[in-house]
């Protein structure tokens, strides 16, 4: 059995566990799967950054990453669970995502 399949079975139980209906499309799996790339390589780009403070740091940091991404995999099915219009939620994902913007720029032109 491919990865692929074994996201696909994932995702196909947590649509069960939630009583979505319609059947599992290819445009929803291929979605769901490109988010899960974009997390994964946003969360590996960021571990790779920590080399700046430590390597050793980014080292760990690296590992425990690729553990809880085997683990937590597929993470998009429950995001797309938690989705909905609050204000709260949209509140919270602007910060994280401003937080990880400044972060960027601040680690980028450190050593310019």
């Amino acid at each position: 059995m491919s990865i692929y399949d074994i996201i696909v079975k994932k995702i196909k139980d947590i649509r069960i566990e939630t009583d979505e209906e319609g059947p599992l499309t290819n445009v929803s799996t291929s979605s769901m799967l490109a988010g899960e790339i974009a997390i994964v390589s946003t969360l590996l780009l960021a571990v790779i950054m920590l080399r700046v403070v430590s390597k050793v740091l980014m080292i760990f940091a690296f590992i425990i990453l690729l553990v809880l991404v085997v683990v937590a995999m597929p993470i998009m099915p429950k995001l797309k669970r938690e989705q909905n219009d609050s204000l709260a939620n949209m509140t919270f994902y602007v910060v994280v995502a401003l937080g990880i913007i400044i972060t960027l720029f601040y680690w980028g032109n450190l050593n310019v």
